[in-house]
């Protein structure tokens, strides 16, 4: 199972995630952020209902993350658990990715 709440409110895009980001789910959440991430100066993922994360949804990250970048825009993530912030040690997106 896996759910995105996405609202774009002015220039700031908020997402909360919840369940599995993988390989099944990934393009989901990449269509919710091509669609959106346009309009937005600001990101801001809510990962505290996110359970497991694969390099697939890493890679959707990273494309964000590198989005935002090239626009001087702001992307964080919050509420991240041990696991998941386990997983970005690992790949090394703790030096990428602005968590708070």
């Amino acid at each position: 199972m896996f759910n995105i709440k996405a609202n774009l409110s002015g220039t700031t895009l908020n997402i909360a995630l919840e369940g599995l980001l993988d390989t099944q789910t990934a393009p989901k959440l990449e269509e919710v952020i091509t669609e959106k991430i346009g309009a937005a100066d600001e990101v801001n993922f809510d990962l505290a209902g996110l359970e497991y994360l694969t390099s697939a949804g890493l890679r959707v990250l990273l494309t964000a993350q590198q989005e935002m970048d090239d626009k001087d825009g702001k992307m964080t993530m919050a509420n991240v658990n041990d696991e998941i912030m386990e997983v970005f040690e690992m790949t090394g997106f703790t030096d990428v990715l602005t968590i708070i």
